[in-house]
């Protein structure tokens, strides 16, 4: 009997080698497939790369990720935060993919890039950058209104004093104390004193002969806050103080901002509907506009586009490797501008108007790969031409 126990044992574990052996052979192919499986999906993800300005970071930065979810973690796109101008030198280097600015690109950077590509920059707008006087008077909420001539004379430091006349004659019946008024701009480069110095030169020629506009100008008077928040916290921690902020900036952090006189002679409050309103106009071809003292009857004055940058020879763009990455990137622009504009006025961005957006796609579909109008197929793909 020992024998046989012995025997019946033997052939047991023989039978358990033989079985383990098999299983570990099977168990070798299942985790070779799996690997070849995981590096197919490592060579399908697709990873774009952009930068420049910082206003419409947040924004692009939600886009980004659901974006990725959009795609099933296929598409990732990593946006840098350096602000416009180096946004625009990155995109004219080629080693970015996109750029985005506050200011279109110049004459001759746009001929820069033809010489390089053989090929035009789009400038294709992706939000609005909205800019509100920001103010710190004590007892007196949002609301003072203003019109570019009195926020000339106030930067030019005519105006001094909250009761000033000229003041109290837009604001009847509203109690200005007798406050001295404190002047306070930007020091750093920005695209919101592109846009807030650009509606100054739009109304009043002594500013435009004297100071100009652009990211940074020589001001007249006042003190320098770095950033939007060097300003808010200049204004925020002065009483008698004035600045100038992003709508959102100021919204974010319960500032008082005041309603402006647009073109038309209405009274705008600052909202997105009204930002997006501005911009709701008769655009150029290539959408390299100031649109700032917009004509538009309901448009708040002091707003202007973010654009995103793309050649239109993507495969002249040394930052693009594959076709596979260029039909990607005109996927999120066209993603961007459609989609996308549902995170607008929940993230604090004022969503496109139907003209910018038009304009978008006739440009988008004129962007090529190797001669292949890829531009085209990504728009009929989505049923958009």
């Amino acid at each position: 009997m020992k024998k046989v126990n012995l025997f019946k044992t033997l052939n047991l574990v023989f039978l358990s080698v033989v079985l383990l052996f098999f299983a570990s052979c099977g168990g070798r192919g299942t985790t070779e497939e799996t690997r070849a499986e995981r590096r197919a999906e490592r060579s399908e993800r697709i990873d774009l790369l952009g930068a420049g300005a910082s206003f419409p970071a947040p924004l692009v930065t939600a886009m980004a990720d659901e974006y990725r979810q959009v795609t099933n973690n296929r598409v990732t796109i990593n946006y840098q935060s350096i602000g416009s101008g180096g946004g625009i030198r990155q995109f004219s280097e080629q080693t970015i993919m996109f750029g985005m600015s506050e200011a279109f690109l110049s004459d001759d950077i746009m001929a820069e890039v033809e010489s390089k590509t053989e090929g035009r920059a789009f400038n294709l707008p992706i939000t609005l950058a909205d800019v509100v006087i920001t103010y710190n008077v004590p007892g007196t909420d949002k609301g003072v209104v203003f019109d570019g001539e009195l926020i000339v004379d106030i930067y030019m430091e005519r105006i001094t004093s909250w009761n000033d006349p000229k003041i109290a004659a837009l604001n009847p019946g509203k109690n200005l104390p007798s406050l001295p008024v404190t002047v306070v701009h930007r020091s750093d480069g920005s695209g919101t004193t592109n846009v807030f110095t650009s509606f100054l030169t739009r109304v009043s020629e002594e500013w435009r002969n004297k100071i100009g506009f652009g990211t940074s100008v020589n001001w007249p008077a006042g003190i320098g806050g770095n950033g939007n928040e060097g300003v808010a916290g200049a204004v925020m921690n002065t009483p008698g103080a004035i600045g100038y902020n992003s709508f959102s900036y100021a919204l974010l952090n319960d500032m008082s901002y005041g309603f402006i006189v647009n073109s038309s002679g209405n009274i705008i409050e600052p909202s997105y509907p009204a930002t997006t309103e501005a911009a709701n106009i008769d655009l150029p071809e290539d959408t390299r506009i100031l649109f700032t003292n917009t004509p538009a009857p309901d448009g708040y004055p002091i707003a202007g586009f973010a654009w995103m940058l793309v050649h239109e020879n993507l495969d002249k763009n040394n930052a693009i490797n594959s076709r596979e990455e260029a039909a990607e990137l005109v996927g999120f622009l066209v993603w961007a501008i459609t989609e996308g504009q549902e995170l607008s006025e929940e993230l604090g961005y004022a969503r496109l108007p139907e003209a910018a957006i038009e304009r978008n796609f006739e440009m988008i579909s004129q962007i090529k790969w190797r001669g292949e109008n890829i531009g085209r197929e990504v728009l009929k793909k989505n049923q958009l031409l």
